[in-house]
């Protein structure tokens, strides 16, 4: 049986393996991998590295430019930038890692089911996914925390919930085409159940596109909870977030712009790096540029 067995293996067990590899190889790629790792390590060593605890105000030396005390200055409570900053990353980064794991197991699980099962049942599933779609994704996060109420929990499942739909579809896609495949049938024929079919031998040629996917998605729920954060929908005060700081910022963007700045440089480079980071992977994936 275990003979039999290897027949119906998935014919690309390897193909998220040789994406990373490929991925690797492109400069461009590993500058934006180098952007995060930057981020992430600062924020994850935040509480060791930071050079003030980012809850301290000291009064006499608010709005203090940056200098050689205050590298990126003080905001308007005498608080030091570059540890609010150190600390608010942990907000982020937790808020969209965890938003969009939980929208890559739930979304794919959909989107797998559904193409595997088609018929009526994934006309159903797709109709639903299609409302959730025709919202904007900082639209329908605004409505989900303004009726749940902003705190870390909240956010992570409104951005979720933004993000399951497109999940769905990645996976759906290539799963309607891989169970037409020789190695699916010969499964059936074989009697393998449903399940170890979809998670043995689906599973593992959707993953990469999947896992891509999430890439690309980390840097747009990063720009939503910064977004909710900054019309007050994010984690409330004093904890810090990015988006929370570079609203404070406003306030007194003509007197101190450095406040509002690199909060925005913040967003900017987490940002700026996924979407590198991600469109290399998608490019390491893509059948047409795998020769190129």
């Amino acid at each position: 049986m275990s003979g039999a067995s290897d027949i119906v293996a998935p014919p690309a067990p390897s193909s998220l393996k040789r994406a990373l590899g490929k991925a690797r190889s492109n400069p461009t790629t590993m500058i934006g991998v180098l952007i995060c790792a930057v981020i992430v390590l600062s924020a994850v060593l935040a509480p060791w590295i930071a050079p003030y605890d980012p809850a301290d105000q000291d009064i006499l030396n608010r709005l203090q430019p940056p200098g050689a005390e205050y590298w990126l200055g003080t905001d308007q409570f005498g608080r030091d930038i570059l540890s609010r900053l150190m600390w608010g990353g942990q907000i982020s980064l937790t808020v969209s890692i965890g938003a969009i794991f939980a929208a890559m197991v739930i979304g794919g699980a959909i989107g797998l089911v559904s193409g595997y099962v088609g018929g009526r049942f994934d006309l159903l599933v797709m109709q639903v996914m299609d409302v959730l779609l025709s919202f904007p994704s900082l639209i329908l996060g605004l409505i989900v925390v303004a009726l749940l109420g902003p705190d870390l929990v909240n956010l992570v499942v409104a951005i979720a919930l933004t993000a399951i739909a497109p999940f769905a579809r990645v996976a759906r896609a290539p799963t309607m085409a891989l169970k037409e495949r020789a190695f699916v049938e010969a499964g059936r024929a074989l009697g393998f159940s449903h399940a170890r079919i979809l998670f043995r031998h689906i599973l593992p040629n959707i993953l990469s596109e999947v896992m891509v996917m999430g890439t690309l998605w980390l840097a747009t729920a990063v720009r939503v909870e910064a977004s909710l954060s900054f019309i007050g929908l994010g984690v409330k005060p004093p904890t810090p977030t990015w988006g929370g700081m570079t609203r404070d910022g406003f306030e007194n963007i003509l007197d101190a712009p450095w406040l509002a700045v690199f909060p925005g440089v913040a967003i900017l480079l987490l940002v700026l790096g996924l979407n590198m980071v991600g469109d290399g992977l998608r490019d390491a994936t893509d059948p047409k540029l795998r020769n190129e």
